[in-house]
């Protein structure tokens, strides 16, 4: 069994007006003072989010009590210092964010301007275990089609700047303003995947492999596939989820591969507007269905998914979690509906904050 672990970034917030907090550094040298969060909590591009890394995980109910684990250790260090964790993919709050003081993100900063100064945006990133480069350069080529529906599931960040973008996921919008993010070509082969991945170092725009930032990507520290699409989910659940999904696809895309079979054809043009569609709709209405690129409505194409990949989530004892997962997570929603739905009860960005600090936890 393939395992897989996640990597989630945070908002720092006040407690009590839902601004984010430039505290991160503050933060992680709190949790080391008290011996934990090393090999765990890592600074982000701005000091306003930390960052946590799991384990690898064979086992999902595993997976999501660590999940669980890392946000409250997060939560209890920010309390420490009178803030709060919450995961949002943006704030909802006006903010001007602060600049991690480090020379590879000040040289981003100088690069790449405002872009760097107005991306405050956090995200889930998700690993599974593959056997070798060629394997995982297989996976990158089938799973394409398929990531758009993860930022569906995962979309939480319709407000920016104070305003409702009309988006389910405006994270994507802006993760986009980097010149090297968003899909890919199919690669055919591990050879021609890091020629790509040179020829994109070549032209200097990018200071190293860690900012090839494509939607799925071999990691530069671990045997896995990295899946980059999802928002940071605002319920633990939902990022166990995208996890077995993503374990689910990555198994399925192996045998295919194993199997002689060739991968979707789709342009990387059509993938932008799949992940584009996504973004904006949501679950609420159509997606673009992975096989043929044309619109279906967003359970229609949340069936297919789990279809598609349905022999690997039994093997992996995942079939009837993701079931129940997907039909709560229709019920609920997302984290862009709840987002919503607290503000048409209340009318207030703060009041959304808040409750989705309640909400990280559950």
């Amino acid at each position: 069994m393939r395992t897989v672990g996640v990597e989630e970034e945070l908002l720092l917030v006040d407690p009590e007006t839902g601004e984010p907090q430039a505290r991160a550094t503050a933060v992680l040298a709190r949790a080391a003072q008290e011996g934990a969060g090393q090999d765990v909590f890592e600074k982000e591009l701005h000091d306003e989010q930390v960052e946590f890394a799991t384990h690898p995980q064979s086992k999902m109910a595993d997976l999501g009590a660590e999940i669980i684990r890392c946000r409250k250790d997060a939560a209890r260090h920010a309390e420490g210092l009178g803030g709060a964790v919450v995961a949002l993919a943006t704030s909802p709050l006006p903010v001007k964010p602060t600049i991690t003081m480090n020379s590879r993100y000040l040289w981003m900063a100088r690069e790449f301007g405002l872009a760097t100064q107005v991306r405050l945006v956090c995200g889930c990133h998700v690993h599974v275990s593959v056997e070798s480069e060629d394997e995982g350069v297989a996976v990158l080529d089938r799973i394409r089609p398929w990531l758009s529906v993860l930022t569906a599931l995962s979309a939480n960040s319709p407000f920016w700047q104070g305003l409702d973008t009309q988006y389910a996921s405006y994270r994507s919008q802006v993760w986009d303003l980097w010149p090297m993010a968003g899909p890919a070509e199919i690669f055919g082969s591990a050879e021609r995947y890091h020629q790509c991945v040179a020829d994109l170092m070549a032209t200097e725009v990018v200071l190293d492999k860690g900012m090839v930032y494509f939607d799925a990507r071999l990691s530069q520290r671990y045997p896995t596939v990295e899946i980059r699409v999802a928002d940071v989910c605002l319920h633990p659940d939902t990022a166990v989820l995208v996890a077995a999904i993503a374990r689910g696809l990555v198994d399925t895309a192996a045998r295919e591969w194993q199997a002689g079979r060739e991968p979707f054809g789709h342009t990387a043009g059509l993938l932008r507007l799949a992940t584009w569609r996504a973004a904006r709709s949501g679950l609420s209405e159509n997606l673009l269905d992975p096989p043929t690129m044309r619109p279906r409505p967003a359970v229609d194409v949340i069936r297919a998914l789990l279809d598609h990949i349905g022999d690997a989530l039994d093997d992996n004892g995942d079939l009837d979690r993701a079931h129940e997962a997907v039909a709560a997570l229709m019920r609920r929603g997302n984290g862009a509906r709840v987002q919503r739905e607290v503000m048409e009860r209340t009318g207030s960005l703060r009041e959304v904050v808040v409750a989705c600090v309640r909400h990280t936890q559950a």
